[in-house]
Order: structure tokens, then C-alpha cells, then sequence
């Protein structure tokens, strides 16, 4: 069994050819998304944050309109750049919008991807410490971020408070208790990977990691998560942490879709990000029953627990729900998925 969501980057565009040519488009069309996904059976609605780009953004009042929304389906991100955010800040806004959502904040957060500009996160006021790199203040940022999350108190209260303080110290509001066990790493590397697993986070990989063998995409990414969760019992926690990995997938079930994604197989890329060597996972896109039996042969999709169906989401609401709706139907029960 899997949960299976969505994964939006929330494009828009001025194209004729778009269905969503403005952010309001954007926006509202991805509330409505994660209420008919919900309404199909999805398990989750989760959304990529970039900045400076004509894509989603600020997640956190996206994520409370959904949860106002919804009443089950999973809500999360995949993922924040924490080199943008301040730890104090988001952890208030983050539990404001799991409060509303009734505790279904599902948050992937990362050191980011390559971005539209150079050192945005400067023009948000952060620059790494001296000795250090933007990849070390994200993680930095994430490390502070988890530690407030617990809900200790921290902050000592003024004898003169504007309204009755609880004794002790104080921490930030609202709390929302099990948030804290709710936190993704994105993650490109085995390393990476482990390092979240020590830190206590569940682990989101995406659909390209570290080229760190060679080996087809599916493979070494099968590998990472082994590694995770060999370094996660290592840890000692006492839960059982969860892993997605994100997949396009489309089930060609009827012209439209054949227009669109029946281009032929698909296969890995190799290509360079950030200067490191990245491997690109295939697209999947065939017949239910030749689908099928692809997507029986990918290593990471069967050591996962959750799937993530990034969706095109600029060709609308329907559209999507139909991909979704396909693959929950014709594809998810046949590999015992569902």
C-alpha cells in the first residue's frame, strides 16, 4: 500500500494555449486540485515553492486555504528553500496553517534548487556565515526551524507584559503538537539523506538526484533511501519515518492524452546542476497495462511508502484530476498500490 498525491510547481504563464495565465489562476486553481483530488481518493496536495519565478512562492497561505478547504487529504511541500526563511517566522506560520488544516502539514523543506537570480536569498536578507556556504545556512536554518518546532520555551518575559504570561519561559504561537514529526529533507545525495535521517526527518526524493554511481536513476535513488533508513535506525528514533519519491507518470487512456505525453519511451538524463553531475529520472507514459508493468520494474517506487504525481498544471483542473483519477484507477490497484 502507498499514499499517492500530487506534485504541483504552480506555472503560470500569459500563453494562449494556458490554463492558468496569472498567479490568482494559479493559486485558486491549486485549492481546487486538492479538493478534487481529495474527492477522487488522493492522499495528498503538495506544492513546490520557487522564488522569483512565475511559480508558486509563499506557501504558507496556499497551504491554510487548502486545509479550510479539505477535511483528509494530505497537505505539504516539496519543497521550501530554507536559505530563504527566517526558522522563527516560518515556525508561526507553519503552525498557524496546521491548526487550520487539523494537524495534515506534511512540510518538505531543503537547501533549494538552482535559482532564477544569483544569491536571492541575500534580497531576503541572509548570507552565510563567514567559513560558510549557502548550503550550510539552509541547514543551519532547518536545524533552528526543528529545535522551535519541539514548542520549549525559550525566550524570557517581559515583567511588564502587554497581557498575563504562563509561567516560565516562553515559546512561539500557536504550537501545534506533532508537527515537528511531520518535517521532510529534500534530499540529492546519499549524504544528504543520512544526515536527515540523524536529524530526525522524513525523507522527500525528487525526480533527479547526485549522478554518485552511474547506475539508472531508479537504482541509485532505491539506494538512497536504503542508506536513510539504515542511518535512521542507527539514530534510534522511535518512530517509523516516511519516503516519498516524485514520479511524472500519465496512463494514456484516451487522444488527449496521446497529444500530450505519447511521444515514445522515455529514458534518464544526465546533466549538470548546481555544478554537480545529476542524474533525471524518466517520465513514465504508456497504455494502463504496459504502465503497469514499467512501473513494476522501478526500484524506488517499491521501497517508497509514498508517490508523488507531479501534474502539468497548466492544463487545468480537470485535466490534472483526470491524470490523477487514471492512475488511482487503472494503474495504483494493479501493483497492489491501493
Amino acid at each position: 500500500m502507498k499514499k499517492i498525491g500530487f506534485l504541483s510547481f504552480g506555472h503560470w504563464s500569459a500563453s494562449s494555449q494556458s490554463a492558468t495565465r496569472s498567479a490568482a489562476d494559479v493559486l485558486l486553481q491549486s485549492i481546487d486540485l486538492a479538493v478534487a483530488a481529495e474527492e477522487l481518493g488522493a492522499d495528498g496536495a503538495y506544492y513546490r515553492v520557487h522564488h522569483f519565478a512565475q511559480q508558486l512562492a509563499s506557501p504558507f497561505p496556499l497551504l491554510a486555504a487548502v486545509g479550510a478547504k479539505t477535511r483528509r487529504i494530505e497537505i505539504g511541500t516539496g519543497v521550501i528553500d530554507m536559505r530563504y526563511e527566517n526558522p522563527f517566522y516560518m515556525v508561526e506560520d507553519a503552525g498557524s496553517a496546521d491548526l487550520i488544516g487539523g494537524g495534515r502539514l506534511q512540510l518538505g523543506i531543503s537547501r533549494g534548487s538552482p535559482e532564477q537570480v544569483i544569491a536571492g536569498w541575500r534580497h531576503f536578507g541572509y548570507a552565510p556565515a563567514e567559513g560558510q556556504s549557502d548550503s550550510d545556512m539552509g541547514r543551519r536554518h532547518a536545524e533552528v526551524f526543528l529545535e522551535l518546532l519541539k514548542g520549549d520555551g525559550f525566550a524570557q518575559p517581559s515583567p511588564r507584559p502587554m497581557f498575563p504570561n504562563p509561567p516560565g519561559l516562553l515559546r512561539l504561537e500557536p504550537h501545534s503538537p506533532g508537527l515537528r514529526d511531520r518535517i521532510w529533507w529534500g534530499s540529492a545525495s546519499n549524504a544528504t539523506a543520512v544526515w536527515a535521517a540523524q536529524m530526525g526527518m522524513n525523507l522527500q526524493s525528487s525526480t533527479l538526484k547526485a549522478d554518485e554511481s552511474g547506475e539508472p536513476f531508479h537504482v541509485q535513488q532505491a539506494r538512497q533511501i536504503r542508506a536513510y533508513r539504515e542511518a535512521w535506525t542507527a539514530a534510534g528514533h522511535d518512530r517509523t519515518p516516511r519516503v516519498s519519491v516524485s514520479r511524472s507518470i500519465f496512463a494514456l487512456m484516451n487522444d488527449r492524452d496521446r497529444m500530450y505525453f505519447g511521444r515514445g519511451e522515455g529514458s534518464d538524463q544526465i546533466g549538470v546542476i548546481d555544478n554537480m553531475r545529476a542524474v533525471f529520472g524518466r517520465s513514465y507514459a504508456n497504455e494502463p497495462d504496459k504502465l503497469i508493468e514499467e512501473l513494476r520494474a522501478d526500484e524506488a517506487i517499491a521501497e517508497a511508502d509514498t508517490l508523488l504525481l507531479t501534474v502539468p498544471n497548466q492544463l487545468g483542473v480537470d485535466y490534472n484530476a483526470h491524470v490523477i483519477e487514471s492512475i488511482l484507477t487503472h494503474v495504483a490497484p494493479a501493483l497492489g498500490w491501493r
